[in-house]
């Protein structure tokens, strides 16, 4: 328990001493990387995109279900692309 203390209380240091710039390049990143799902779907999904930004929201609070919506964004167009091989309709 000592040891996270001791953690915890150099975490708090270092991000009490970081600068502006710091900051906003973390919130940044932060922030691409929460919404990772809906800017792959934007490029590489689109007919499911607007559900998988909604979805992301609450989802890059489960490390599941963030992954889940990876998944989902990327393999949205080779899900159509089996179904057309394989003489299917495609999901809607």
């Amino acid at each position: 328990m000592e040891t996270l203390q001791q953690f915890f209380d150099t975490f708090m240091q270092a991000w009490q001493q970081a600068d502006l710039v710091f900051l906003v390049v973390f919130g940044l990143l932060f922030l691409v990387v929460w919404f990772l799902p809906s800017l792959l779907a934007l490029a590489l999904n689109r007919q499911h995109a607007a559900k998988i930004a909604l979805l992301n929201i609450p989802a890059g609070f489960s490390w599941i279900a963030w992954v889940a919506l990876v998944v989902w964004a990327v393999t949205g167009k080779l899900g159509d692309k089996l179904a057309e091989k394989a003489s299917l309709k495609p999901v809607a």
